[in-house]
């Protein structure tokens, strides 16, 4: 069983916005870094946007700085990746993770976690 739940995908016209969401069910995500990542077909995947446990910092990789915004609500345990003015570019497979101890920048640049969701596909296509 998923221990990080992420949802929202789909499919979506270029310049449309996508929600994603992360809740986590057996622990409590404000006491984790938590990271947005996706892998493109045949590319590596890489870090989105990260956001810290306990003081709301944040990452966000330069293609999507000014489009993206991750936020985190921690009554609902739950990480949200608001996705603006899509592009073809943004499609591929969205994972979510959570990492205990990183800063957001690091998180994000090594890609890794203690879990991970299962993945959710966003597609940007006319």
């Amino acid at each position: 069983q998923w221990q990080l739940v992420d949802s929202g995908g789909g499919l979506v016209q270029p310049g449309g916005s996508l929600r994603l969401s992360c809740t986590a069910s057996r622990f409590t995500l404000d006491n984790y870094a938590i990271g947005w990542f996706r892998r493109a077909p045949g590319k590596e995947r890489e870090g989105v946007s990260c956001i810290s446990g306990s003081d709301d910092n944040t990452y966000y990789a330069d293609p999507v700085k000014g489009r993206f915004a991750i936020s985190r609500d921690n009554a609902k345990n739950t990480v949200f990746l608001n996705m603006n003015s899509l592009k073809p570019e943004d499609t591929g497979v969205y994972n979510c993770a959570a990492l205990m101890g990183a800063t957001p920048k690091d998180m994000c640049l090594i890609a890794v976690g203690d879990y991970w969701g299962q993945g959710t596909q966003v597609t940007v296509s006319s």
